[in-house]
C-alpha cells in the first residue's frame, strides 16, 4: 500500500527545514521524499499535506500505558480487566499526542506487546520492563500497614519484590522470561509510595551489580527510578543504562555519568503537573505524597539544568499513567525551560531517543526510514509549545498508517 504526502514542511532534528516536499510512504516505510512529482501506483492513497510540517513520531521514554493514577483502592475495587481495557483509551490518547512508540516502565505485560503487534487496537510501540524490581519496604512496595498487598499478580506477571543477590538474579531473570525489552529497578525512594524517602537510595551495590550483570548476560539495559544523589552514584558505578528523574544530582555526578555514557529521563512534566493538581481528596496520604513533592520541585529544574549543561544526554520521558495519559509533549517545554533548544528538545523525543533504544530505522523523516510520521500545524523549531496542544498535531502515522 503506498501513500503520498503532498506539500510538506520536513522537521529534522539538526537540519535545514526543507519545505515543499512531497513524502512517498510505501507499505511501512518511507520510500521517497522530492520537491518533485513523485511517481505511484494508481491506488495510492493522497493525504494533502497544506504547507503544514511534518516530524517523526515521538518516542516516550518513561510511560506506564496500563496505569490510571497508581491508586491503590482501584486495585481493590475492580475486577482485573479493568487493569488491561484501560490500556485502549490510554494507548489512543497516546498517540493523538504524537507519540508512536513507549518505553513502559512497568505495569505492561507481554499482552499489551503482541495486541499492538497484531493491531487488536491502535496502540504505539512498546518497550518492555514488565515490572519494577523493588526491595522490601521500597518504592512500589504496596504492602500495606493493614497487611494487605496491592501489588497486581497474575499467571505470566512475576511480583517484583526482591531482596539480597540471589533473590535480585532470580527476579531479574523472571522478568526478562516474562518478556521484558530491559529491567526497571526502584533505587531510591518516590513520591506515591509512604514511608520512604525520595533522598534515600535503596538497593545496595552488591544487589544492583547482579541486576546489571543479568542484564548485560541477555543483551538489554537496566533503568533505575532514582531520585536521590547516593543513589545515583551506586547505579553509575554498577552500569545502568539511564537513571529515571534524577532530582538530586548534582554537578560531579553529572560529570560521572557522561563519562559512563548513562542517559537521564528526568521527566519534568510529571511533578509540575501533580504539584498543580494535587491528590484525590480521598487519598489517605495525600498531605505526605504532597510534601515529598514540595521537595523534589524546590531543586529539580535547577538540578536537571546543570545535568544539561555538563553535557548529559536527556531523553524525552513524561511518567505518564501517574498523570493523565495524553500529556506527552507538554515535557518538550520543560526541556526548553531547562535551557535546550527547540531543536535538542525535539530530538530529545525523536533521534536521539530512536539512539538508545537502538533503533536505527526510528527518529527522522527520511527514505528508508519506518514511517512513523505527525504532521502538525506550525513549525516547532519556532515554538516548541504548539506541539503541547494536541489539536496542533493533525494526523499520525504508525508504520505508514494513518491513526490520526
Amino acid at each position: 500500500m503506498q501513500t503520498l504526502i503532498k506539500n510538506v514542511n520536513i522537521v529534522n532534528p539538526f537540519e535545514e527545514l526543507k519545505t515543499n516536499q512531497n513524502v512517498l510512504i510505501d507499505d511501512e516505510y518511507i520510500k521517497e521524499i522530492s520537491s518533485s512529482k513523485i511517481a505511484t501506483k494508481n491506488n495510492v492513497k493522497v493525504v494533502e499535506g497544506e504547507d503544514k510540517y511534518l516530524l517523526p513520531g515521538f518516542i516516550d521514554c518513561h510511560t506506564h500505558i496500563l496505569a490510571r493514577g497508581f491508586h491503590k483502592e482501584e486495585n481493590m475495587v475492580n475486577p482485573l480487566g479493568i487493569h488491561f481495557y484501560n490500556a485502549v483509551p490510554h494507548a489512543t490518547q497516546t498517540l493523538n499526542a504524537g507519540v508512536t512508540t513507549i518505553r513502559d516502565c512497568g505495569g505492561a505485560d507481554l499482552s499489551f506487546k503482541l495486541a499492538q503487534k497484531r493491531k487488536l487496537f491502535k496502540a504505539p510501540k512498546v518497550f518492555l520492563s514488565i515490572t519494577p524490581l523493588i526491595m522490601t519496604g521500597g518504592h512500589f512496595d504496596l504492602f500495606l500497614p493493614s497487611g494487605f498487598d496491592m501489588e497486581i499478580i497474575y499467571p505470566g506477571f512475576p511480583k517484583g519484590r526482591c531482596d539480597g543477590v540471589w533473590e535480585v538474579l532470580k527476579k531479574t531473570r523472571e522478568v526478562k522470561r516474562a518478556g521484558a525489552d530491559f529491567i526497571k529497578v526502584m533505587c531510591s525512594g518516590g513520591v506515591l509510595t509512604t514511608n520512604n524517602s525520595p533522598e534515600f537510595s535503596q538497593f545496595n551495590k552488591a544487589e544492583l551489580k547482579t541486576i546489571v550483570d543479568e542484564a548485560e548476560v541477555n543483551n538489554i539495559g537496566v533503568a533505575a527510578h532514582c531520585h536521590s544523589l547516593k543513589g545515583i552514584n551506586n547505579c553509575i558505578e554498577s552500569g545502568v543504562s539511564s537513571i529515571e528523574h534524577g532530582t538530586f544530582i548534582d554537578r560531579k555526578t553529572s560529570q560521572k555519568m557522561l563519562k559512563n555514557n548513562i542517559s537521564l529521563v528526568p521527566t519534568l512534566l510529571v511533578h509540575q503537573f501533580l504539584y498543580k493538581h494535587g491528590f484525590p481528596k480521598w487519598d489517605n496520604y495525600a498531605s505526605e505524597k504532597l510534601g515529598k513533592l514540595k521537595e523534589i520541585v524546590k531543586v529539580h529544574k535547577e538540578n536537571i539544568t546543570m545535568a544539561y549543561e555538563e553535557g548529559v544526554n536527556i531523553l524525552m520521558g513524561t511518567d505518564s499513567g501517574v498523570i493523565p495519559h495524553g500529556h506527552n509533549l507538554e515535557e518538550l517545554t520543560y526541556l526548553v525551560d531547562i535551557g535546550m533548544s527547540e531543536v535538542e528538545a525535539i530530538a530529545s523525543g525523536t533521534v536521539r531517543a530512536a539512539e538508545f533504544l537502538n533503533q536505527k530505522d526510528l527518529g527522522l523523516v527520511k527514505p528508508s526510514m519506518v514511517a512513523d510520521l505527525i504532521l502538525v500545524n506550525e513549525n516547532p523549531f519556532e515554538d516548541i509549545s504548539i506541539l503541547a496542544n494536541n489539536d496542533n498535531i493533525c494526523h499520525v502515522f504508525q508504520d505508514g498508517v494513518l491513526v490520526k
